[in-house]
């Protein structure tokens, strides 16, 4: 039901997020949010350890909806580093 990724998030979309006064993780999920209509919370919220990225995601479809949201993530996921790849 619940699910806290890991995620590396490149220099490049850190130095963004700073820019933007936000944290990195914040900003990932903001950003995937605006691309999918996906909403996860930022794992800073939850004390990571300092210089990891994580988000926390509720999973509470039905599970043959599941495969249809597992892709956007995906594809967000391969935009957003192609876009900040460093």
């Amino acid at each position: 039901m619940y699910l806290f990724p890991c995620i590396n998030i490149p220099q490049k979309a850190i130095a963004a997020a700073e820019a933007a006064k936000t944290a990195p993780d914040a900003f990932y999920c903001k950003r995937l949010l605006n691309a999918t209509g996906i909403v996860v919370v930022p794992g800073s919220g939850f004390r990571q350890v300092p210089g990891t990225w994580h988000f926390r995601c509720t999973i509470l479809l039905r599970e043959d909806k599941i495969p249809a949201i597992v892709n956007r993530l995906t594809e967000f996921h391969k935009s957003f580093m192609d876009e900040f790849r460093d």
